[in-house]
């Protein structure tokens, strides 16, 4: 008798439901997988039967033949070692397979029969219970990431030992609980930044509405540290947004087995590869999928291979990317911020106060040639950067704390989120088409220094779409409804050329 056991695999961060299909054949004895399983799968084989036999079971001696259904979806991972070797036994007639039903299983074995941890938990908990199971059986050590799941009871296994008691009606597994956030260190104040006005203005405006920002100025300006404060005035996630940046991290193999409590901020170096930025072969997210609903920084952004560059064009206007790979294809969530520090030239001297360039021209040709106008154009906010003055770096006072900057941004949230209930937006950022003007209607004079702007500065359709959304931002800053013609004065002014 064939025996079924409902298991999931993991495509991009999005569960699928698997049925685990074992038959017992009176021939040599031999486990056979079918249904385009990938070499881990295949090679669960000689864990398996260690396993069983750790458990005081004996291992069947037929022509065992598992087949992983649906036969056209790739499976790749170690987490369906639990429900095959289940499968087998229940198949042999060594386990009762009634609460089988309605039960999803996942886990990697080790050779003793303890259940290690895999990747994608919450992922393929929410597609059990999208699938109708009232129960998923994982590794305890990744279970508690799972809790958070809703319509589904999270049970936590130590070992194959423990879940065939349970199968036997002889022992409780324990239910998974939610754990207590954990307490993190406080990260840098941007009261401890002297001087940078502006910057500082720029950075509460791309946090509060969810923009790119690209500062450009010489080395030791304090771009760097400018964006490592940015965390700090950042609104905290809510459950949704929670949940989105665990599934990611969990896929990724990333989590610590616990729901994300804080928004994501990546910094890869400058080496990175196409797959690293965006997601490698087997469909794993990349950076720019880590960082959704926080923030990507790329410190000496010139330093990056322009091809690398060029695949965040995508991303960055539709806030999602799509891989299509030889196993298949999947759209993974990028709702990010961007925020880019560059050296205005390859000696970083360019503009300086005090120092000159000694570039050649023909060096700061590549040197510009290495970020392309299409992509700047996506960047909302476009700022140079000066040097701090010697008397305000050693005497001047501290600056306004992180806490006072948060309060602002996340009343500006505040108000977007009243505002786009019912889109599935979340902040102005995300505006597109139709939506941005309805939801930014600037006021007549304001319409016409709009307007002005354009023609001056020569923007595309895109650079008006951004200046829009930042005068938007600038003005549940201010908390009035109506764009007027200070905000898009003060949006305008942080797409100014770069000096020469």
């Amino acid at each position: 008798m064939v025996c079924t056991v409902l298991s999931g695999a993991l495509c991009g961060i999005e569960g699928v439901a698997v049925g685990v299909e074992v038959d017992l054949l009176q021939r040599l004895p031999g486990v056979v997988i079918v249904g385009l399983a990938g070499s881990a799968i295949r090679e669960s084989t000689e864990r398996i039967r260690s396993a069983i036999q750790s458990a005081g079971l004996s291992f069947p001696r037929k022509r065992v033949v598992v087949n992983l259904a649906p036969a056209d979806l790739k499976k790749t991972g170690s987490a369906f070692d639990l429900p095959i070797a289940v499968g087998i036994l229940a198949t042999a007639g060594l386990v009762d397979s009634a609460r089988l039903e309605e039960t999803c299983l996942v886990g990697e074995l080790s050779l003793e029969g303890k259940l290690r941890p895999i990747r994608g938990a919450l992922s393929l908990a929410l597609m059990a219970a999208a699938h109708g199971a009232k129960r998923i059986i994982l590794p305890a050590d990744c279970a508690r990431e799972a809790a958070v799941a809703p319509d589904i009871e999270i049970l936590a296994a130590p070992d194959l030992q423990a879940v065939l008691r349970w199968l036997a009606g002889d022992g409780e597994l324990p239910r998974a609980k939610v754990g207590a956030p954990a307490v993190l260190p406080a990260g840098p104040d941007l009261a401890t930044v002297r001087g940078q006005h502006r910057a500082k203005r720029a950075l509460e405006i791309a946090a509060a509405g969810g923009h790119n920002l690209l500062m450009i100025g010489p080395p030791g300006c304090g771009k760097s540290m400018l964006a490592a404060r940015l965390p700090s005035i950042l609104p905290a996630l809510d459950a949704a947004e929670a949940i989105d940046i665990t599934r990611i991290h969990s896929a990724a193999g990333l989590s610590d087995g616990g729901l994300v409590t804080q928004r994501p901020f990546r910094a890869p170096h400058h080496s990175i590869s196409a797959a690293g930025m965006i997601g490698s072969a087997s469909l794993q997210p990349g950076e720019v999928s880590l960082a959704h609903h926080g923030v990507l920084f790329l410190d000496e952004v010139p330093e990056f291979s322009r091809s690398v560059l060029e695949l965040l064009r995508s991303p960055l206007e539709e806030r999602r990317l799509t891989l299509c790979r030889a196993q298949g294809s999947v759209t993974l969530p990028a709702s990010i911020s961007l925020i880019a520090a560059a050296n205005p030239c390859p000696c970083g001297y360019l503009g300086h106060p005090t120092r000159a360039c000694i570039c050649p021209p023909s060096a700061l040709d590549r040197y510009r040639a290495r970020l392309s106008g299409p992509l700047i154009d996506r960047i909302d906010l476009r700022i140079w950067v000066q040097p701090v003055a010697p008397e305000v770096l050693v005497r001047g006072p501290g600056g306004e704390p992180s806490s006072d900057v948060r309060a602002r941004v996340v009343k500006a949230r505040d108000r977007q989120r009243a505002r786009l209930l019912g889109t599935g937006l979340t902040c102005n950022a995300e505006l597109t088409g139709e939506l941005l003007r309805q939801q930014t209607a600037p006021s007549a004079e304001a319409a016409d220094l709009l307007e002005t702007a354009i023609r001056a500065q020569g923007l595309s359709a895109r650079g008006w779409s951004r200046i829009l959304k930042v005068a938007r931002t600038i003005a549940d800053l201010d908390g009035v409804d109506q764009i007027n013609t200070t905000h898009v004065l003060e949006a305008s002014s942080y797409r100014l050329p770069d000096p020469t």
